[in-house]
């Protein structure tokens, strides 16, 4: 599986961003997609996900981006997004789609990562 991220660049706070995520390959192996972010020394986190083949669809989220961040799939065009409102200064980060292994249960499947910079 192969992932390719767009849609990163520099807003103001308050703004918007919307990022997507293209999923090729062996697509019936994955059951969920997500978006991580890694913020300048910081750990990778959790930011949004959502089930990809089959199950409800219902996304989840973490905390810090619950009400502000929504997370979609388009299973015909094989991709995910991330609108990102009401953007801060503590979500400037990379940001990252993964796919998660239905075999395996992991996210094996990462794409190459988008900046996201809330600046003024």
């Amino acid at each position: 599986v192969q992932l390719q991220a767009f849609g990163g660049g520099l807003v103001q706070p308050g703004g918007s961003l919307r990022l997507s995520c293209a999923a090729s390959g062996s697509i019936f192996s994955i059951n969920a997609m997500s978006w991580y972010r890694q913020a300048p020394g910081k750990e990778r986190e959790f930011v949004a996900g959502i089930s990809w083949s089959g199950g409800d669809g219902l996304p989840f989220y973490a905390g810090s981006v619950k009400g502000r961040f929504t997370i979609s799939r388009d299973n015909a065009k094989n991709t995910v997004d991330l609108q990102m409102n009401s953007l801060r200064s503590g979500d400037t980060a990379v940001y990252y789609c993964a796919a998660r292994n239905q075999y395996s249960r992991a996210y094996e499947y990462w794409g190459q990562g988008t900046q996201v910079t809330v600046s003024s």
